[in-house]
């Protein structure tokens, strides 16, 4: 709370006050946004999404989206139709190197440009602002970046998503030899990691999987529970609830805990663990008290932010998947390892249900990863896969969307024949590919499809998408029904009382005419809501003019407060090693 009465204040000390506050400089980050070339993708028109079957994969319904289109435009849709539904969304971004990996307005950006950085700044932030608003509370974000803009990124996310939602910055080990070219040779890439509720996203993020290395450290002695290891009881601090003497029931000799240390668990818990026979003080009875823990025990690790091309895979392996796939690695040129975006997904959407989106798709590697952890787990969760173009003047024909990421994911469901290894089997799943497209709202009554309209309503509702049908479209989820009336024709209208009498449940019906189709299902007892098409679809349908919240500088002052941390008794100094697999240091092991 601010310190300052406003009320009591005069009307010139509140001029004084917004005088000085208008002078005053903030910290964070600043760049030109006036003065670089404005991005031609922004706009206020409505975005609609138009099925095309033909690239589609698998038959309808579909869980799984592609959309070929400016992310921009995607995202303003996405903001409408899926807000806060997102579990995870992962982007690997133009890294802005100057080397032929930032299109903007249709061309390459020129690395000689003075506003170099602004650009990609004012870029990046138009799309994040526009990210934030997709992710649940407890959902988050992942964004992969290099050593040119990993410090403006930094900077940028705390602006947009603030701070207190910073979890994590995961580094990368991308290669497996030797850089040598420059001074300090380049191995590693990042990924910054963002939450909303960043307490909210610990509670939920997956566990790693325990690998050989993990398990070599457990051993088999004949106990009747398996496999086991040894873990301290000693923790650093101090804790007057946590410091008392433990005796060997053996030997009789007394143990009190280290220089600068205490036990880790009060003595009503250690006394449930010595009754529960999980203490250990040795083969001889005169080791430092520790407890034993089970491999069944161990439901996973808890990650930590170093990833080792040993586990996520390297830059080389990402090269020959591609090789792999499409029979030539310049299909594309900067894929990301599965194993690394298995990674990500395993910690940011354990969920089998989980919604996961990639505005910068590129060729389509999250989604290939979610398949395969599908595949593995009988999961059942979804992504949206955003990909461009990346058409530019000197190549106006190139469609990355439509055969890089489209394709590989295709062949991932499907299966397909690789040259090394022969037949790759089938993944399974399907998608509905979908390509944005963008009307005037003064023009949406001779701009907007059937199909269009259709797909946003689907949406909207959270139904699976499907193809619109000539006169009467519907779709059932759960009790739930979404109808279309694409005219007001005799046969259309009876055909929708028709589906509403067989219906128990809610009901929406998207109609050119909402008055004449509720005059027509007058007396029905069903719960029906009517949604006028364009004028309902406009109002709902969100501009993409988002602003990031400036904090006041009542809220700075609210800030400056320190929070209060209370301890109580049966507080643990190391919580992770009573929960998970880690060493006297809360490492993983």
């Amino acid at each position: 709370m601010s310190r300052i009465d406003y009320s009591s204040l005069t009307k010139e000390q509140l001029v004084d006050i917004l005088k000085r506050r208008d002078v005053q400089a903030r910290y964070g980050l600043s760049w030109e946004r006036l003065n670089v070339d404005a991005d031609r993708a922004l706009n206020r028109d409505f975005v609609g999404l138009e099925l095309d079957e033909s690239l589609s994969c698998g038959p309808s319904p579909w869980e799984n989206l592609i959309i070929e289109g400016d992310n921009f435009d995607a995202l303003r849709h996405l903001a409408t139709t899926h807000a806060g539904q997102f579990h995870a969304i992962y982007i690997d971004v133009p890294y802005n190197t100057g080397n032929k990996d930032f299109v903007y307005n249709d061309n390459f950006f020129d690395a000689r440009n003075r506003y170099r950085h602004s650009t990609w700044l004012e870029f990046i932030y138009q799309r994040l602002v526009l990210a934030r608003s997709l992710l649940r509370d407890s959902g988050s974000i992942v964004v992969s970046i290099d050593d040119n803009e990993v410090f403006n990124l930094g900077l940028l996310m705390n602006q947009v998503f603030g701070e207190k939602c910073f979890v994590a910055n995961c580094i990368w080990q991308k290669r497996y030899s030797r850089e040598n070219r420059s001074a300090i040779g380049d191995a590693h890439e990042y990924l910054l990691v963002y939450s909303l509720d960043p307490d909210g996203f610990k509670n939920r993020r997956g566990r790693l999987a325990l690998g050989d290395k993990q398990k070599s450290v457990y051993k088999d002695t004949g106990h009747v529970r398996g496999k086991w290891r040894a873990v301290s009881l000693s923790a650093q601090g101090f804790r007057p609830n946590q410091m008392y003497e433990i005796v060997s029931p053996q030997t009789g000799k007394v143990f009190v805990p280290p220089e600068g240390g205490c036990w880790k668990v009060i003595r009503s818990r250690f006394d449930e663990l010595t009754e529960k026979g999980l203490i250990y003080f040795g083969k001889d009875g005169n080791a430092m008290p520790s407890r034993m823990q089970f491999l069944e025990d161990i439901d996973g690790m808890t990650p930590w932010t170093w990833w080792p091309h040993e586990e996520v895979g390297h830059t080389d392996e990402a090269r020959k998947e591609i090789q792999d796939i499409f029979g030539t690695q310049t299909a594309f040129d900067t894929p990301k390892p599965t194993r690394l975006m298995e990674r990500v997904l395993q910690i940011c959407a354990p969920e089998k249900d989980a919604l996961v989106l990639d505005f910068f798709a590129g060729s389509g590697t999250t989604a290939h990863a979610l398949l395969r952890m599908n595949k593995g787990d009988g999961g059942h969760r979804r992504f949206v896969m955003v990909s461009s173009r990346e058409a530019t003047d000197e190549n106006p024909d190139k469609n990355l969307c439509r055969d890089v990421c489209a394709v590989r994911i295709r062949k991932a469901i499907e299966g397909y024949r690789s040259e090394k290894t022969g037949p790759v089997a089938a993944l399974g799943g399907s998608f509905a590919y979908v390509k944005t497209v963008t009307v005037p709202m003064h023009r949406l009554e001779e701009g907007l499809s059937d199909s269009m309209v259709w797909t946003f309503a689907l949406q909207a509702c959270g139904h699976p998408l499907s193809p619109v049908q000539a006169g009467l479209s519907s779709s059932v989820k759960g009790n739930h029904l979404a109808a279309y009336c694409a005219n007001t024709k005799p046969a259309t209208l009876t055909a929708l009382r028709t589906l509403l009498e067989g219906h128990q449940g809610p009901t929406v019906v998207l109609s050119w005419a909402p008055q004449v189709v509720q005059a027509f299902l007058s007396g029905l007892s069903s719960v029906v809501s009517y949604v006028g098409v364009p004028q309902d679809l406009q109002r709902a349908f969100r501009q993409g003019n988002a602003q990031v919240h400036e904090p006041t500088l009542v809220e700075d002052e609210a800030r400056a407060v320190p929070e209060t941390v209370e301890v109580t008794d049966d507080t643990a100094v190391d919580e992770v090693d009573e929960l998970g697999v880690a060493d006297d240091d809360g490492e993983p092991a």
